[in-house]
């Protein structure tokens, strides 16, 4: 899982560019792009909605366990 979301990561962020102009706007890029990974970006998993929509939806509520 951790190589896929490095390699959507350098993909969609980093744009395949071996060395970034300056390490600030670098950060300021995959911060911005893990924000929205995490909270707007649909995700196949949870059929294709946010992870804000799926547990909006009350889909990841925790079952009691028996």
């Amino acid at each position: 899982m951790a190589e896929s979301f490095n390699t959507t990561l350098k993909r969609e962020v980093l744009k395949d560019e071996s060395v970034s102009q300056s390490q600030l706007p670098c950060r300021h890029d995959v911060f911005r792009w893990c924000t929205r990974y995490n909270s707007r970006r649909s995700h196949s998993w949870c059929g294709h909605r946010s992870p804000n929509t799926f547990e909006a939806a009350g889909s990841a509520t925790p079952t009691i366990a028996s």
